[in-house]
């Protein structure tokens, strides 16, 4: 049974009326009223079409939206679905809401969800973005069917991407996710996934949530848990994933919750990954990767200029985590001129390997140790923009499989750091 203080009484006797169900999808909100109307409606197109003859339930959990998001959630007609689907399911499709907190957080948001799929006794969930507005009802089918029908635990994405999107993904969580846990998951992190009411309620139990990387990260922290547990994963194909525009975003956020998520997942998982060598496909449905190359505008020099900056300005912390060959290295290149600047792929592997053990043996706060990878990052995007200004699909493709064979080249490198507790 899951615990109940997460959920709250007004939600408990909601799901209590519902009864059971064999099919959950999972919506965590937060004043997303311009967007989510045809995201639901899209979620309950999917299950009208790939599972009609299945109880369902929609589970929206809210951080406090003012803007009336649950309210949409709930309001959204079934029967205009119907109508535009032309089919008609056999059980009935309920739609409910709770509001979890007065703000936003993502773990509290994923963790009424699991609490929600377990009560509920959910053989196969599914949570949604509710800024996907690219989503299509196939998604549904996608995320879900290989779960319900054959066996599988953990169901990741693959999107369509420019090839100067998704680069934190591209230049290090996808590499050391592969190189540390074995397994080629190319979106370790993900907004939308699938997962087995096992997987699930044994996730639930975890003792993470208390945690700063359980409170933000909780995404890439199911991720790690289904890799380190031995879970049955598959990745699957959805094609392109539109982005809401909210301006210029703070990059520090972003890593807390997936870098520093990622970090924090070494320390309970060792005695798994670091038995681990090489790396091995997971199976596949549909593209394993899809690169499209329209013009995005970047601003290069910003990026050079921020990484300059930041090793002039944080050599005193920077010499408490990396060590005094890498610092050395990357000083070198920070007094290279713009044309000429280039953050090489073992010198980019062997800094975030140095950071995880910083973060691990905590040299520091390890927020601050987040904080000071970020103006690093940057030179690592500045690198990688200006090698691939030109390049073909095949080429960004074949880019991101040599830096993530120098990660898994270098583990052994971790692993030492790591055991000398330096």
């Amino acid at each position: 049974m899951a615990e109940e203080s997460v959920l709250t009484d007004d939600f408990l006797r909601q799901l209590i009326n519902v009864g059971e169900v064999d099919i959950l999808v999972g919506l965590p909100t937060h004043n997303n009223a311009t967007t989510i109307g045809p995201v639901v409606q899209a979620i309950q197109a999917g299950i009208l079409r790939s599972f009609p003859r299945e109880r369902a339930a929609i589970i929206n959990a809210d951080g406090g939206s003012r803007d009336g998001t649950p309210e949409v959630v709930t309001g959204a007609s079934i029967d205009d679905t119907r109508y535009k689907s032309g089919v008609y399911a056999l059980r009935t499709l309920h739609s409910i809401s709770t509001q979890y907190a007065r703000t936003p957080q993502s773990g509290a948001a994923l963790r009424t969800i699991l609490a929600a799929a377990e009560l509920l006794r959910a053989k196969a969930c599914a949570v949604i973005s509710p800024e996907s507005v690219s989503i299509g009802p196939e998604w549904i089918d996608h995320l879900i069917r290989p779960i319900y029908k054959n066996g599988f635990d953990f169901v990741a994405p693959l999107y369509r991407r420019n090839k100067f999107e998704g680069l934190l993904m591209r230049n290090l969580l996808y590499p050391m996710t592969r190189a540390i846990y074995g397994a080629k998951v190319r979106e370790p992190y993900a907004s939308e996934f699938g997962f087995s009411a096992r997987l699930g309620s044994q996730f639930l139990k975890q003792e993470i949530w208390s945690h700063e990387a359980g409170e933000t990260g909780p995404e890439m922290l199911l991720t790690m848990f289904a890799l380190a547990g031995g879970y049955r994963l598959q990745q699957t194909f959805l094609g392109t994933k539109a982005h809401v525009d909210h301006g210029s975003r703070d990059l520090v956020p972003a890593m807390r919750q997936t870098v520093g998520a990622l970090f924090w997942s070494l320390d309970p998982s060792f005695p798994k990954w670091s038995a681990v060598t090489g790396s091995q496909a997971i199976s596949t449905e549909g593209c394993e990767h899809e690169v499209t190359l329209e013009a995005v505008r970047v601003n290069r020099k910003r990026l050079y200029e921020m990484f300059r900056s930041g090793i002039a300005e944080l050599d005193p912390v920077l010499s408490s985590i990396v060590s005094a060959a890498t610092l050395a290295e990357l000083q070198r290149i920070a007094g290279l001129a713009e044309d000429d600047f280039r953050y090489p792929a073992e010198l980019w592997a062997k800094t975030v390997y140095e950071f995880a053990a910083a973060y691990h043996t905590s040299v520091m706060s390890r927020d601050h140790v987040i904080q000071a990878l970020a103006p690093l990052y940057r030179g690592r995007m500045f690198t990688f923009l200006l090698e691939n200004r030109d390049a073909t699909a095949e080429k960004v493709e074949n880019n991101v499989e040599l830096l993530c064979q120098e990660f898994e080249r270098l583990k052994p490198y971790l692993l030492e750091l790591w055991n000398s507790g330096k």
